[in-house]
């Protein structure tokens, strides 16, 4: 069998899964269809779990200073996390660009070969391993590359999944989003506000404004492309009443409340992790978090496989944990996306919610869950009985 993992997708997932599985021995190489990395941060939010999970690599002292937000929520209600039990508790409020240039570092100075301007066109699983087809750059040259196994870590749009075969039930968006992250505004912050037409959510940070906005009732947009920034002006004006055209957009995108899962996510030698399993409304920087602990989880499970140590059955306990996981922070996320984004009809359970979180049993509850730290979560390298703060193998 090759003893080589590709990776495909050189996000944060990726490249954590890559720097994983170099720790446990596999040789990686990972494959990214974009020239460079991305410079936007979608997420920018870190959970207590992640914390740990970071924090046992020796990772946390190259991030530097991370704000540490004590106060979360649950579907815009307010929701204090003191009560994780981590000595992370909170939120702690990382640029997912950053997580990435530290990821990628890790998996580089690893030895991992990342290849850049590879997109992926053809996926051939074998029983001894799989083929991968590609094409480079600009040149358009074709390369084929052989592997024991590969991981699709590329995305909601995952060309892995899709190339093989993999089954994601569930549902399309029924809400969307407007996101937008714009200089040279100046607009009064706004924390998961609720007003008569929409949602809308408005924090400057150095200067750089992110505006979050969604009209009730209002279908998603088929897109095969971001929207323009004309459009969250117009839909920003008509739910706040605010004119923010003056500004300048550094980054627009849109998002809805997908929920889809994959049914498995092995299959054979082909794996999935990260939004490549998991398709969600990414509030709370969910979607970062289950990824990261996806790859983590997988990461010594699949380098033990590939060089033969696994016992029987290890490879098969990543589906069953992180499929668990994800299934039960994605039923958490939904509540949420109808308590933060339903219309008038849905301030009856928002009331009741604002009731519930009164007792100190539930918020405990929901911040661990949040956090990623309750018991039902299936939890990743540490806490699944692997060395914490391993030797990790030289370049």
């Amino acid at each position: 069998m090759d003893d080589r993992v590709i990776v495909v997708g050189a996000g944060p997932v990726g490249l954590a899964l890559a720097g994983e599985l170099r720790v446990g021995g596999a040789e990686v190489t990972v494959l990214e269809r974009l020239a460079a990395p991305a410079t936007e941060s979608r997420a920018t939010t870190l959970d207590a779990r992640t914390m740990e999970l970071l924090d046992e690599r020796g990772l946390l002292a190259r991030l530097g200073t991370v704000p540490r937000e004590p106060r979360g929520h649950f579907g815009g209600l307010p929701l204090g996390l003191d009560g994780q039990p981590s000595p992370f508790a909170g939120q702690w409020k990382v640029p997912q660009a950053r997580v990435e240039a530290l990821l990628g570092d890790r998996a580089r100075r690893l030895g991992a070969d990342i290849r850049r301007e590879h997109e992926v066109r053809a996926l051939r699983p074998a029983a001894d391993g799989v083929s991968i087809d590609a094409v480079t750059g600009g040149s358009g040259r074709r390369v084929r590359l052989t592997a024991g196994y590969v991981v699709g870590c590329d995305g909601e749009e995952s060309t892995v999944a899709a190339l093989a075969g993999f089954d994601l039930p569930g549902r399309d968006a029924r809400r969307e989003l407007l996101r937008c992250d714009v200089r040279g505004v100046d607009i009064p912050d706004r924390r998961f506000q609720r007003l008569p037409r929409g949602f809308a959510v408005a924090a400057t940070r150095e200067g750089l404004t992110r505006v979050m906005v969604h009209e009730y009732g209002r279908t998603p947009a088929v897109r095969t492309a971001a929207p323009g920034f004309d459009e969250v002006v117009a839909a920003w004006a008509r739910v706040t009443g605010e004119d923010i055209s003056g500004g300048t957009p550094v980054w627009v995108n849109a998002f809805g409340d997908v929920s889809r899962q994959a049914a498995h996510y092995r299959r054979g030698r082909v794996l999935l992790a990260g939004d490549a399993a998991h398709r969600h409304l990414p509030v709370g920087g969910q979607a970062i978090n289950l990824g990261l602990q996806d790859a983590f989880d997988l990461g010594w499970k699949l380098a033990a496989e590939v060089a033969g140590t696994a016992p029987a059955g290890l490879l098969d306990s990543y589906h069953d944990e992180r499929h668990r996981a994800g299934r039960r922070a994605m039923a958490v996320i939904d509540a949420q996306a109808l308590i933060m984004l339903g219309g008038p009809e849905i301030e009856p359970v928002r009331s009741l919610f604002g009731e519930l979180l009164g007792h100190r049993a539930v918020r405990d509850l929901l911040a661990a869950r949040l956090g990623g730290l309750d018991a039902g979560a299936g939890h990743p390298a540490g806490r699944a009985g692997t060395p914490e703060r391993r030797q990790e193998v030289p370049s």
